[in-house]
């Protein structure tokens, strides 16, 4: 892991794609703005892992075919 030291208004370029920048800081938050081509998808971590697991879930509902045959055949 990279740890920096950065001011209000200074920023990091990540790739020479992506810059995070400090727009404030106060009572122990930081806010950062981020500048990132839209091809380039930027979530809070607690979202993306949110995201991970419901997509497990979702490819884990019929583990195997019969799973997935029987329900097709009942309908």
């Amino acid at each position: 892991m990279l740890v920096l030291s950065r001011k209000k208004g200074e920023s990091v370029i990540i790739d020479g794609m992506i810059e995070v920048q400090i727009l404030d800081m106060d009572e122990g938050k930081v806010k950062l703005g981020i500048t990132a081509p839209k091809k380039i998808e930027i979530f809070r971590k607690e979202v993306y892992e949110e995201i991970i697991k419901e997509n497990m879930e979702a490819a884990n509902i019929y583990p195997d075919m019969t799973g997935l045959k029987n329900f097709f055949q009942k309908k």
